[in-house]
This record gives structure tokens, C-alpha cells and sequence, in this order.
């Protein structure tokens, strides 16, 4: 199995798709001889798909395109070299999976066939068993929980610590602390802006381009936050995958 899993497309001042994972990327599609993508960009709402799979091809010097220009959605992804998945609203992008009948065929083929998932923020979030962790808003009433569980536990992308002055509202500690609360036994891994999880094989790493190091949330612990991905899968049950 091979996953990578990034907090977001783009990091700050950098215009370029996936640029703090290209290395890993490039290095995954060169050794495996990957030719085209199918991209799910179901979460996007305000962007032109097809636009965005133009300059993902660009990025990754393959052919990607969007699975709607398939006859068959799910074909698409039982014919994929590689499958990526957008950003944007989680809740919508888990909705269209369950729609369109493509968990279970993008289970298998990352579990079974080995095929490569790449996804960023929502696209991140629905490798997790559930989408309970994304920060998005559910923008349709018919909503689904259950996603693809690619990954054992939740995750929060785009993680910050920061208190804004004047905000009366929650903070992101607090939202996933209450998580937590209502879950005493589940886990959630924060990720800051530019890093991710990278799954090969029964090998978990993290990587982050600023050097940050991620948190792990479980109601009742305390977990030192830490840049050593040792750290990382001493605490996340990653081989019950």
C-alpha cells in the first residue's frame, strides 16, 4: 500500500500543486513507471476541475484526469495507475463517494492492487474512518459520516495552534479536544500546513516543510509533540490496517 496524505495542495508563497511532497512523488511515479491519474476533484466547488487536473499533469509530468470524463466512474478507478484526491469540502467529496459507488473500489484498489492514493485536506480526511475531524461545513443536508478508512485513525489537516485576539469562539485544541470527550478511544493526528503522512508498505513516515512537528489528541493522555516519526507510530495502531 502507498498513501500519501498532506494537509493541503499548496503551502504559502509556493503556487506550485504538491510542491513539499514532489520529491516522494516523483520518486513513487518514476519507480512504479506511472503514466496517468485519475483525479477526484468532487470536493472543489468553486474551481474548474478540468483546470486543476491540467495543472496537475503539468506538476507531475503525467496524464491526469477528472473521473467525470469517465462512461464509468468506477472503472476509472478499477482501471487506475494512480488516484488523486482534492481538497475542498469534505463533506461534499464523501457525499459523491458514497453516491457514486466508489468507496469500496477505492478501497480495493489501494489495499489489493497497490494502487498509489495521493490526497490532500479533504481528500486527506476521507482516507480516515470518518470525516467527524475535518474543519469544513456540511454545504448539503444529506450527509454522510463513514469514509474510506485508508488510515486507522483521524486526522485533522490544516492544524493550527494559534489563539486569533477577539475570537470568542472555539479553538481548534478545544473542537478536538470535545472530539476526544464524546470518543475517549479514538485518536486524531493533527497535521500543520505543509506536512504529511506517507504510508509505504508497513511504514508510516511524516514529513514537514517547516519542520513542525504534528499532535496526537486522546481524551485523557497527554502526548509529547514531536517531529520524530518513530513518535508517530509508537502512538498510531498503524498496522491494524
Amino acid at each position: 500500500m502507498e498513501v500519501f496524505l498532506l494537509s493541503n495542495g499548496k503551502i504559502a508563497g509556493d503556487p506550485q500543486w504538491l510542491s513539499y511532497a514532489k520529491d516522494n512523488i516523483d520518486s513513487m511515479i518514476k519507480k512504479r513507471g506511472i503514466r496517468s491519474a485519475v483525479l477526484i476533484a468532487y470536493a472543489v466547488i468553486r474551481s474548474d476541475h478540468d483546470q486543476r487536473a491540467r495543472e496537475l499533469s503539468e506538476v507531475l509530468g503525467i496524464e491526469v484526469t477528472c473521473i467525470e470524463h469517465f462512461d464509468s466512474e468506477v472503472e476509472a478507478i478499477n482501471n487506475a495507475e494512480c488516484i488523486l484526491v482534492s481538497g475542498g469540502n469534505t463533506w461534499l467529496l464523501n457525499q459523491m463517494l458514497h453516491e457514486k459507488g466508489l468507496v469500496v473500489p477505492i478501497q480495493r484498489a489501494v489495499r489489493e492492487r497497490n494502487i498509489p492514493y495521493i490526497g490532500w485536506s479533504a481528500g486527506c480526511n476521507v482516507a480516515t474512518p470518518t470525516i467527524r475531524t475535518t474543519n469544513d461545513m456540511p454545504v448539503r443536508c444529506s450527509v454522510v459520516m463513514p469514509s474510506l478508512g485508508l488510515f486507522p485513525v483521524q486526522i485533522n489537516p490544516h492544524y493550527i495552534d494559534a489563539t486569533i485576539s477577539g475570537h470568542m469562539g472555539e479553538t481548534r485544541d478545544e473542537r478536538i479536544a470535545e472530539f476526544c470527550a464524546m470518543n475517549p478511544d479514538e485518536i486524531v493526528v493533527a497535521i500543520r500546513e505543509g506536512s504529511y503522512l506517507y504510508i509505504q508498505g508497513e511504514e508510516l513516515r511524516y514529513y514537514s516543510a517547516k519542520n513542525e512537528g504534528f499532535k496526537i489528541f486522546q481524551h485523557g493522555k497527554t502526548f509529547p509533540e514531536q517531529f520524530d516519526t518513530k513518535m508517530l507510530a509508537k502512538w498510531v495502531p498503524f498496522r491494524c490496517l
